[in-house]
């Protein structure tokens, strides 16, 4: 079963050292996952290679694109940036992207209490000292106190939604939303009044999701939202 994660992370191009760390981290992640679905429903799945795909190499099919962001926000200046998982839920996309940038700070945003303590058990499993959990409504987040803003739903974004997303960044922050189809997504954001210049769009490719041609296979996207062109 590790063999379809370690498959993935090397289509996901990340060393030989990150990989090894991530079959450790997610494989152990999983078994959590699914030992408290059933009580705190995390996920829609109990079956591995569907977690496997689904869920990890999805949430880590961006990584390399947040860590563009990241990078960003420190070539400004910042000496700390804090991404944060807003609804983290089970911790997706937060604790695979936390695994994987072990240099980035993560809070993960999660309204419900025993899904936190879900998740700040997890985190502590998996020895992620760059992550805290905060026990939060997204609307009483401090405003302004997260950097990036990742946002990974199957819900559509909604103008009272992205507000609140936008209010939790500073005015030279980013919103990053994982969603699937362009056509949806653009329908989407121009019923909000984003026009396509005012977001960029980058196409994830998630090992065994995107890049088969069973009816299975679907398209997935990063939107990306600047503050500044709000």
């Amino acid at each position: 079963m590790a063999d379809l994660l370690k498959q993935g992370l090397e289509k996901l191009n990340f060393s030989q050292t990150e990989i090894d760390s991530l079959i450790i981290k997610m494989e152990q992640y999983i078994k959590e996952l699914v030992l408290f679905n059933s009580a705190y429903n995390l996920v829609n799945t109990d079956n591995h290679d569907e977690i496997v795909v689904r869920h990890i190499l999805d949430s880590l099919a961006a990584a390399g694109e947040i860590k563009k962001l990241a990078d960003a926000q420190k070539a400004k200046g910042k000496t700390k940036v804090v991404i944060g998982d807003i609804g983290s839920g089970g911790g997706l996309p937060g604790i695979p992207l936390a695994s994987a940038l072990p240099d980035i700070e993560f809070v993960l945003v999660e309204r419900m209490s025993k899904r936190c303590a879900f998740l700040e058990n997890a985190a502590a499993i998996l020895g992620l000292k760059n992550v805290s959990v905060l026990n939060k409504e997204a609307e009483k987040v401090k405003k302004e106190s997260i950097d990036i803003a990742v946002f990974r739903a199957f819900r559509p974004l909604d103008k009272t939604m992205i507000k609140t997303l936008l209010d939790l960044i500073p005015s030279d922050g980013v919103l990053a939303a994982y969603k699937a189809k362009k056509e949806k997504i653009i329908e989407e954001m121009s019923a909000i009044g984003y026009e396509e210049k005012d977001y960029d769009l980058k196409k994830l490719e998630v090992p065994f999701l995107t890049d088969t041609s069973s009816d299975e296979s679907r398209e997935r996207n990063l939107v990306i939202v600047s503050k500044s062109l709000a």
